[in-house]
């Protein structure tokens, strides 16, 4: 399945290549809410390889729900190992939505949920990353895993008025690893960015990031990090948010 191979081949190419990536949450009053994982390929674009399975000849505009994939694809995915099926049962709740046009330079990919407790979203960048591995679900060659995805966790808690992005390194030597492993793509990603944009139901009253900006009704936040630097220190970004009465 060609959309496959070139899903496989950008989630390669993204280590390598100066990328934007936006985390998006949008909360309703009762703590529902929306998240959207978003990363703008348009400078990778260009450093795709031009071979027969990945080349662009045609605008691609394709929404992918995971849950039905994975349904589909149920006989595939019960002869990989438990640890590979763990990582896809883990994009159940998303869907992917891409949009590649060559001639316009465009190669925009959104994975997004709806919530009940943004809890339910926790690791949600690490899903995003493991999107590729649905690879070898529809029939393409397994896809290298990323370390740094079972080395850390991302918890979000949002109760009584109060938000906090927590990021975790639950296993320090396999981190590390995972760490090493980029330096040969640090002149790349050393460009790249991260942005968060949380919308609130209320105003925010206090934040605990001073570099954050707000919208002027005070009800969305916006804070861009470097991805470098988030990637090799995940737990410097403690993002906590106090919401207005």
């Amino acid at each position: 399945m060609k959309l496959f191979r070139i899903l496989a081949t950008v989630f390669i190419t993204v280590l390598f290549v100066a990328c934007n990536f936006t985390e998006e949450i949008h909360f309703k009053a009762d703590g529902t809410g929306k998240m959207n994982i978003g990363f703008d390929g348009g400078e990778m674009l260009q450093m795709l390889p031009s071979s027969d399975s990945t080349q662009l000849e045609e605008v691609i505009d394709s929404t992918i729900v995971f849950k039905d994939l994975l349904r589909e694809k149920k006989d595939s995915i019960a002869q990989l190992s438990p640890e590979q099926q763990a990582e896809l049962k883990k994009l159940e709740p998303f869907s992917l939505h891409m949009m590649m046009d060559a001639e316009k330079g465009i190669m925009n990919f959104e994975m997004f949920t709806d919530f009940k407790d943004v809890s339910e979203v926790n690791d949600a960048f690490n899903a995003f990353q493991s999107a590729s591995s649905i690879g070898p679900a529809a029939g393409s060659k397994p896809m290298p895993k990323n370390s740094a995805n079972e080395a850390t966790q991302v918890d979000y808690t949002f109760k009584k008025g109060k938000f906090e992005r927590k990021a975790t390194i639950t296993d320090t030597e396999l981190f590390q690893k995972s760490i090493d492993s980029l330096e040969t793509a640090e002149m790349f990603l050393s460009s790249s960015t991260y942005t968060f944009k949380y919308h609130f139901p209320r105003r925010v009253k206090s934040t605990n990031v001073e570099e954050a900006t707000f919208s002027m009704d005070g009800k969305t936040m916006i804070y861009e990090v470097n991805f470098l630097d988030m990637i090799k220190d995940p737990e410097s970004i403690l993002i906590e948010v106090e919401l207005e009465k």
